[in-house]
């Protein structure tokens, strides 16, 4: 079922923030690192909640914290911390 949140849809989710999470981390525009920095910091946060949720066995937790954790991504796109122009990655539209 679509509406199922399986290992495999968890799995393709850590993937998928931490490929963008990475590629942030190699464009930050210039006079933006403080910013930069604190984003960052509250993906990794949230990725290790995500991990420490999934250990627990709370998929529903893990799945929320990896959403937190790439919005603070998107949003740093958003508002011009990160110079990226990835449509898969990213919401830049």
């Amino acid at each position: 079922m679509k509406d199922k949140i399986t290992k495999q849809k968890l799995d393709k989710y850590f993937d998928l923030t931490n490929r963008a999470l990475e590629k942030v981390k190699k464009n930050i525009i210039k006079g933006r690192e403080k910013d930069a920095k604190e984003i960052i910091e509250m993906v990794s946060n949230y990725l290790s909640d995500a991990r420490h949720f999934e250990q627990k066995g709370e998929i529903v937790d893990a799945f929320a914290a990896l959403n937190y954790a790439h919005g603070w991504l998107d949003s740093g796109v958003r508002l011009g911390v990160f110079d990226v122009n990835d449509e898969k990655l990213f919401t830049i539209k």
